[in-house]
């Protein structure tokens, strides 16, 4: 029973993103075929992005021997914080646009943001849903406790969204710094529900079930990335976004419950 299937920015970079979701730009073409990424490939995705980034990432490394693709996934806010404080990275991927832009009006960016994946939101219970949560609406019983993103981490935002649309308000009994703790809590039996992506539910197995939030309730998030503009290795830098968009990173993305673009 789970959908199969945001924060607007400002003029300039919603068309830049259409225009790069579209077929991207000419200061994105893809590198030469003789250019053959080698070194160490920093990535900093948001925490949703786990599983299926580090499958896409693992398949660039066969095919690139030289190659050594290394994640730091948390919010996307944290990420942000560390690329404003000039933490080396060569890629940003966030889970909204809203903290893109704040990358983009900070000129910490190379290359124009593109939207690779959509996400929806889902009720995160713990197996077997003890609790017996059916909507949105039986998160605001008392006896129910709830885990949640923190307000400003894209998952937390998008909650606050649905709880809105719903006429509702939720009380969580804690707030997180990122997607993969709201789910953890709830694995865990900390918390009795968790608002998470599909695809957070769709990669934790059989140790929580998920509860589908309707069309009419729901947000579809989407996903930018990015070469930063003082990425130590552009080559692969690019390399990697490709393999993000092409044919076999949207397979990968659409396995662990993501949109894809394509």
């Amino acid at each position: 029973m789970r959908e199969r299937r945001s924060t607007m920015l400002g003029a300039g970079m919603a068309m830049g993103l259409l225009l790069a979701a579209c077929g991207g730009t000419a200061s994105q073409a893809t590198p030469s075929p003789s250019a053959r990424p080698s070194g160490t490939l920093t990535v900093l995705a948001a925490a949703s992005l786990t599983e299926a980034f580090t499958q896409i990432g693992n398949q660039l490394q066969a095919r690139n021997p030289g190659l050594k693709v290394r994640f730091s996934f948390a919010g996307s806010p944290t990420l942000v914080t560390q690329i404003q404080q000039g933490a080396p990275a060569d890629v940003f991927a966030s889970a909204d646009q809203a903290n893109m832009e704040k990358v983009v009006s900070g000129g910490f960016n190379a290359t124009t943001p593109r939207i690779f994946a959509h996400n929806r939101l889902e009720i995160a219970v713990h197996a077997g849903n003890p609790k017996h949560i059916r909507s949105v609406y039986d998160l605001t019983n008392p006896g129910i406790r709830v885990d949640e993103c923190a307000p400003a981490v894209p998952c937390g935002s998008y909650a606050t969204t649905v709880f809105k649309k719903a006429g509702i308000t939720v009380t969580p009994v804690s707030q997180e710094q990122d997607v993969k703790s709201v789910l953890t809590k709830v694995a865990l039996g900390e918390a009795d529900a968790g608002i998470v992506y599909v695809s957070d539910v769709k990669s934790a197995g059989s140790s929580v079930a998920g509860v589908e939030i309707p069309d009419s309730l729901n947000v579809v998030a989407s996903y930018p990335i990015v070469e930063l503009k003082s990425a130590p290795n552009p080559v692969a830098a690019r390399v990697f976004i490709e393999a993000v968009l092409n044919s076999s990173g949207q397979q990968a993305l659409e396995r662990y419950g993501f949109t894809p673009v394509r």
